[in-house]
Protein backbone atom coordinates (compact mmCIF):
# COMPACT_ATOMS: atom_id res chain seq x y z
CA UNK A 1 0.00 0.00 0.00
CA UNK A 2 1.62 3.68 -1.02
CA UNK A 3 2.21 5.85 1.76
CA UNK A 4 -0.40 8.21 2.58
CA UNK A 5 -2.10 10.91 4.55
CA UNK A 6 -5.47 9.68 5.60
CA UNK A 7 -8.15 11.89 6.91
CA UNK A 8 -11.53 11.49 8.48
CA UNK A 9 -14.09 13.24 10.35
CA UNK A 10 -15.87 11.05 13.01
CA UNK A 11 -18.70 13.87 14.57
CA UNK A 12 -16.77 16.59 16.46
CA UNK A 13 -12.97 14.59 16.11
CA UNK A 14 -11.23 15.21 13.06
CA UNK A 15 -8.46 11.98 12.39
CA UNK A 16 -5.43 12.59 10.86
CA UNK A 17 -3.59 9.12 10.33
CA UNK A 18 0.12 8.66 8.75
CA UNK A 19 -0.09 5.17 7.04
CA UNK A 20 2.99 3.77 5.66
CA UNK A 21 2.99 0.47 7.68
CA UNK A 22 6.01 -1.18 5.22
CA UNK A 23 8.10 1.94 6.87
CA UNK A 24 6.62 2.23 10.00
CA UNK A 25 4.80 5.37 8.98
CA UNK A 26 7.74 6.86 7.64
CA UNK A 27 6.74 10.36 6.21
CA UNK A 28 6.87 10.94 2.44
CA UNK A 29 7.65 14.48 1.18
CA UNK A 30 3.70 14.40 0.13
CA UNK A 31 2.35 13.91 2.99
CA UNK A 32 4.26 16.66 4.68
CA UNK A 33 3.11 18.98 2.15
CA UNK A 34 -0.50 17.46 2.74
CA UNK A 35 -0.18 18.53 6.52
CA UNK A 36 -1.14 21.95 6.55
CA UNK A 37 -4.06 21.15 3.75
CA UNK A 38 -5.37 18.99 6.33
CA UNK A 39 -5.27 21.58 9.34
CA UNK A 40 -6.90 24.18 7.66
CA UNK A 41 -9.81 22.13 6.15
CA UNK A 42 -10.14 20.74 10.23
CA UNK A 43 -9.95 24.54 11.34
CA UNK A 44 -12.48 25.69 8.89
CA UNK A 45 -14.92 23.39 9.95
CA UNK A 46 -16.63 24.82 12.97
CA UNK A 47 -18.00 21.32 13.80
CA UNK A 48 -14.76 19.92 14.55
CA UNK A 49 -13.47 20.35 18.32
CA UNK A 50 -10.19 18.06 18.44
CA UNK A 51 -8.20 17.19 15.94
CA UNK A 52 -6.27 13.20 16.39
CA UNK A 53 -2.30 12.42 14.66
CA UNK A 54 -2.14 9.17 14.73
CA UNK A 55 -0.11 6.33 13.16
CA UNK A 56 -1.61 3.68 11.07
CA UNK A 57 -1.28 -0.24 12.40
CA UNK A 58 -0.31 -1.49 15.86
CA UNK A 59 3.66 -0.55 15.41
CA UNK A 60 4.24 3.12 14.86
CA UNK A 61 2.96 6.23 14.83
CA UNK A 62 5.51 7.96 12.83
CA UNK A 63 9.11 6.82 12.87
CA UNK A 64 10.45 10.08 11.12
CA UNK A 65 10.85 11.05 7.50
CA UNK A 66 10.72 8.35 4.71
CA UNK A 67 14.86 7.71 4.51
CA UNK A 68 14.21 6.21 1.12
CA UNK A 69 13.10 9.16 -0.21
CA UNK A 70 16.85 11.51 0.77
CA UNK A 71 18.62 10.71 -2.82
CA UNK A 72 15.77 12.09 -4.80
CA UNK A 73 14.27 14.34 -2.07
CA UNK A 74 17.65 15.55 -0.73
CA UNK A 75 20.40 14.73 -2.49
CA UNK A 76 21.46 18.15 -2.88
CA UNK A 77 21.45 21.54 -0.76
CA UNK A 78 18.88 23.08 -2.77
CA UNK A 79 16.58 19.95 -3.21
CA UNK A 80 16.98 19.74 0.54
CA UNK A 81 16.22 23.13 1.48
CA UNK A 82 12.96 22.23 -0.24
CA UNK A 83 12.54 19.27 1.88
CA UNK A 84 13.45 21.21 4.79
CA UNK A 85 10.60 24.12 4.06
CA UNK A 86 7.58 21.54 3.39
CA UNK A 87 8.98 19.58 6.73
CA UNK A 88 8.79 23.04 8.60
CA UNK A 89 5.31 23.81 7.41
CA UNK A 90 3.99 20.50 8.42
CA UNK A 91 5.63 21.07 11.95
CA UNK A 92 4.18 24.57 12.17
CA UNK A 93 0.99 24.33 10.93
CA UNK A 94 -0.06 21.42 13.57
CA UNK A 95 1.25 23.95 16.56
CA UNK A 96 -0.87 26.81 15.10
CA UNK A 97 -3.91 24.90 14.79
CA UNK A 98 -6.60 26.59 16.10
CA UNK A 99 -8.26 23.37 17.81
CA UNK A 100 -6.57 21.56 20.07
CA UNK A 101 -4.24 18.39 18.66
CA UNK A 102 -3.75 15.48 20.52
CA UNK A 103 -1.26 12.66 19.43
CA UNK A 104 -2.06 9.15 20.20
CA UNK A 105 1.32 7.20 19.95
CA UNK A 106 1.16 3.26 19.93
CA UNK A 107 5.13 1.84 19.03
CA UNK A 108 7.93 3.75 17.68
CA UNK A 109 7.74 7.85 17.55
CA UNK A 110 11.04 8.58 16.41
CA UNK A 111 13.20 11.38 14.58
CA UNK A 112 10.57 13.59 12.65
CA UNK A 113 7.44 11.58 14.48
CA UNK A 114 8.96 12.90 18.23
CA UNK A 115 9.11 16.75 16.73
CA UNK A 116 5.19 15.83 14.85
CA UNK A 117 3.97 14.98 18.45
CA UNK A 118 5.87 17.86 20.09
CA UNK A 119 4.09 19.91 18.20
CA UNK A 120 0.67 18.54 19.52
CA UNK A 121 -1.06 19.98 22.37
CA UNK A 122 -1.44 17.18 23.99
CA UNK A 123 0.25 13.73 23.48
CA UNK A 124 -0.76 10.15 25.30
CA UNK A 125 1.26 6.46 24.30
CA UNK A 126 1.15 3.42 25.14
CA UNK A 127 3.75 1.90 27.31
CA UNK A 128 5.28 -0.53 24.55
CA UNK A 129 5.74 3.14 22.92
CA UNK A 130 9.80 4.01 21.56
CA UNK A 131 10.85 7.18 21.57
CA UNK A 132 14.58 8.33 20.23
CA UNK A 133 16.10 11.43 18.03
CA UNK A 134 18.25 9.41 16.16
CA UNK A 135 20.01 12.66 14.18
CA UNK A 136 23.39 12.23 16.37
CA UNK A 137 23.52 9.22 15.07
CA UNK A 138 22.91 9.63 11.33
CA UNK A 139 25.06 12.87 11.03
CA UNK A 140 21.31 14.95 10.07
CA UNK A 141 20.72 18.71 11.26
CA UNK A 142 18.18 19.33 13.13
CA UNK A 143 16.16 22.57 12.71
CA UNK A 144 16.23 25.57 14.81
CA UNK A 145 12.52 25.43 15.06
CA UNK A 146 12.04 22.08 15.59
CA UNK A 147 14.86 22.23 18.90
CA UNK A 148 12.70 25.40 20.17
CA UNK A 149 9.56 23.31 20.15
CA UNK A 150 11.02 20.51 22.02
CA UNK A 151 12.50 22.89 24.17
CA UNK A 152 8.79 24.30 25.40
CA UNK A 153 7.58 20.72 26.05
CA UNK A 154 11.11 19.56 27.92
CA UNK A 155 13.46 21.62 30.08
CA UNK A 156 17.06 22.32 28.48
CA UNK A 157 18.54 19.90 30.40
CA UNK A 158 16.55 17.10 29.19
CA UNK A 159 15.77 18.16 25.66
CA UNK A 160 20.15 18.22 25.69
CA UNK A 161 19.88 14.60 27.11
CA UNK A 162 17.77 12.82 24.51
CA UNK A 163 19.25 15.31 21.45
CA UNK A 164 23.02 14.57 21.98
CA UNK A 165 23.08 11.19 23.08
CA UNK A 166 20.20 10.23 20.51
CA UNK A 167 19.18 7.11 22.95
CA UNK A 168 16.18 5.53 23.02
CA UNK A 169 13.64 6.13 25.88
CA UNK A 170 10.21 4.17 26.75
CA UNK A 171 6.41 5.04 27.45
CA UNK A 172 7.21 5.25 31.59
CA UNK A 173 10.42 7.43 30.79
CA UNK A 174 8.46 10.03 27.98
CA UNK A 175 6.29 10.18 31.20
CA UNK A 176 8.80 10.98 33.94
CA UNK A 177 10.54 13.78 31.31
CA UNK A 178 7.33 15.21 30.53
CA UNK A 179 7.06 14.90 27.23
CA UNK A 180 3.44 12.83 27.08
CA UNK A 181 0.83 13.52 29.46
CA UNK A 182 -0.39 9.42 29.84
CA UNK A 183 1.49 6.27 29.33
CA UNK A 184 -1.00 3.90 29.37
CA UNK A 185 -1.06 0.02 29.15
CA UNK A 186 -1.49 -0.77 25.77
CA UNK A 187 -5.03 -2.41 25.88
CA UNK A 188 -6.20 0.97 27.74
CA UNK A 189 -5.04 3.47 25.14
CA UNK A 190 -8.04 3.47 23.14
CA UNK A 191 -10.38 4.35 26.17
CA UNK A 192 -7.97 6.76 27.41
CA UNK A 193 -7.89 8.87 24.20
CA UNK A 194 -11.32 8.48 23.51
CA UNK A 195 -12.02 9.62 27.15
CA UNK A 196 -10.24 12.77 26.29
CA UNK A 197 -11.81 13.06 23.43
CA UNK A 198 -15.18 13.18 25.20
CA UNK A 199 -13.66 16.01 27.27
CA UNK A 200 -12.69 18.14 24.69
CA UNK A 201 -15.62 17.41 22.35
CA UNK A 202 -18.03 18.27 25.21
CA UNK A 203 -15.50 21.48 25.89
CA UNK A 204 -16.49 24.96 25.04
CA UNK A 205 -15.23 26.05 21.84
CA UNK A 206 -13.96 29.83 22.48
CA UNK A 207 -12.80 28.83 25.79
CA UNK A 208 -10.31 26.64 24.37
CA UNK A 209 -9.66 28.57 21.41
CA UNK A 210 -8.88 31.76 23.65
CA UNK A 211 -6.61 29.66 25.97
CA UNK A 212 -4.68 28.03 23.56
CA UNK A 213 -4.08 31.23 21.65
CA UNK A 214 -2.72 32.83 25.03
CA UNK A 215 0.13 29.71 25.60
CA UNK A 216 0.94 29.96 22.11
CA UNK A 217 1.33 33.81 22.45
CA UNK A 218 3.32 33.34 25.97
CA UNK A 219 5.57 30.55 23.79
CA UNK A 220 6.06 33.24 20.47
CA UNK A 221 7.02 36.31 23.31
CA UNK A 222 3.75 37.39 24.07
CA UNK A 223 3.87 40.72 21.43
CA UNK A 224 1.72 43.44 22.39
CA UNK A 225 -0.95 42.34 19.50
CA UNK A 226 -0.78 38.64 20.29
CA UNK A 227 -2.05 39.55 23.73
CA UNK A 228 -4.42 42.46 22.78
CA UNK A 229 -5.72 39.40 20.29
CA UNK A 230 -6.09 37.19 23.41
CA UNK A 231 -7.75 39.74 25.44
CA UNK A 232 -10.07 40.28 22.21
CA UNK A 233 -10.96 36.76 21.93
CA UNK A 234 -11.56 36.70 26.14
CA UNK A 235 -13.81 39.12 26.12
CA UNK A 236 -16.13 37.12 23.09
CA UNK A 237 -16.32 34.55 25.50
CA UNK A 238 -17.80 36.50 28.39
CA UNK A 239 -20.49 37.98 25.25
CA UNK A 240 -21.19 34.68 24.18
CA UNK A 241 -24.66 32.47 23.69
CA UNK A 242 -21.90 29.62 25.02
CA UNK A 243 -21.44 31.32 28.31
CA UNK A 244 -25.19 31.93 28.48
CA UNK A 245 -25.72 28.67 27.74
CA UNK A 246 -22.65 27.52 30.69
CA UNK A 247 -24.91 29.68 33.30
CA UNK A 248 -28.15 28.34 32.35
CA UNK A 249 -26.45 24.50 32.42
CA UNK A 250 -25.04 25.01 35.70
CA UNK A 251 -28.11 25.73 37.78
CA UNK A 252 -30.43 23.32 35.49
CA UNK A 253 -27.68 20.84 37.04
CA UNK A 254 -27.27 19.13 33.33
CA UNK A 255 -24.34 18.67 30.51
CA UNK A 256 -23.73 22.37 28.34
CA UNK A 257 -24.72 22.09 25.08
CA UNK A 258 -21.69 24.65 23.56
CA UNK A 259 -21.79 25.93 19.87
CA UNK A 260 -19.13 27.96 19.68
CA UNK A 261 -21.21 31.01 19.49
Amino acid sequence: MAAALLLREDGPIAWMTFSNVERHNAVSYEMWCEVPQAIARFDANPEIRAIVLTGDGEKAFVSGADISEFEKKRGSLDASTIYNEAVDAAYAAVLAAKKPTLARIRGICMGGGLYLAASCDLRICNDKARFAMPAAKLGLGIRYESIRRLMEVLPAAQAADIVFTGRGFDGQEALRLGFVNRSIPDEDLDQTVGQYLAWLGQAAPLTVKAAKAAMRARSAGEAAEDVAAVRGMTDACFASADYQEGRKAFAEKRKPQFRGD
